[in-house]
């Protein structure tokens, strides 16, 4: 059988059973659950602090009807964060290098946001498909591109999501490649190539922290316009 280096984004079976629901379900068991106890240890401690922090600065310009989502919105964060994490761990799977998986988080909660501001306030809803101030001529023309670009908006969401997780890995597998061909010519541009493959993979932990926080900042910036 041949293989590509596309070969690592495939969904991984067993017995003909995707191992992507595994993965998923997996990765919640890395952080460590509330206990009843008076004293926390550090990890807790360190847990408790990072979910307040980032709960803080995504619901801070969300009105009050809106902090309703502030678990949906961290229970998110948290698992694309794990899940993009351990994906650059060796011999690993990334679930959201699947733009289908994407996908079906960015669609439902996308459409959530843009029901609720039609339920709660129609009118400033279909505002914002009109600027205040168009000239007539233009409202049809500007009603089209302003649709547009709200149902485009769940589709940017996993694309951007899936693009820059899929680059970095590509990136990885071509260097490691490169690494293993130049190790018995040329041991000195190989030791040089692992340099720059170090520096690779603390760019993508950069990355999969970013694309994390980026997705749910957007849903909330979503979120922000219909409440």
């Amino acid at each position: 059988m041949n293989l590509t280096i596309f070969d690592q984004f495939l969904s991984p079976q067993i017995l003909g059973l995707p191992l992507m629901t595994l993965a998923i379900i997996l990765s919640s068991m890395v952080w460590p659950s509330q206990n009843n106890r008076w004293l926390n240890n550090r990890l807790s401690t360190l847990q408790s602090w990072f979910i307040s922090t980032i709960t803080k600065q995504l619901m801070m310009p969300i009105n009050k009807p809106g902090h309703q989502w502030s678990t949906i919105l961290m229970s998110l964060i948290i698992l694309l964060l794990t899940i993009n994490l351990l994906g650059l761990l060796p011999y690993t799977f990334t679930p959201t290098t699947q733009l289908s998986m994407n996908m079906a988080l960015a669609i439902p909660l996308w459409l959530a946001t843009v029901l609720t501001g039609l339920r709660n306030q129609t009118t400033k809803s279909l505002g914002h498909l009109l600027p205040e101030g168009t000239p007539a001529p233009l409202i049809p023309t500007l009603i089209i591109i302003e649709t547009i670009s709200l149902l485009i908006r769940p589709l940017a969401l996993g694309v951007r999501l899936t693009a820059n997780l899929t680059a970095g890995h590509l990136l990885i597998q071509l260097i490691s490649t490169t690494i293993i061909i130049l190790l018995p010519t040329a041991p000195m541009l190989s030791m040089l190539t692992s340099i720059i493959l170090l520096l690779l993979t603390l760019l993508e932990l950069a990355v999969a922290l970013i694309q994390a926080y980026v997705f749910v900042l957007l849903l909330s910036l979503y979120l922000q316009e219909n409440v």
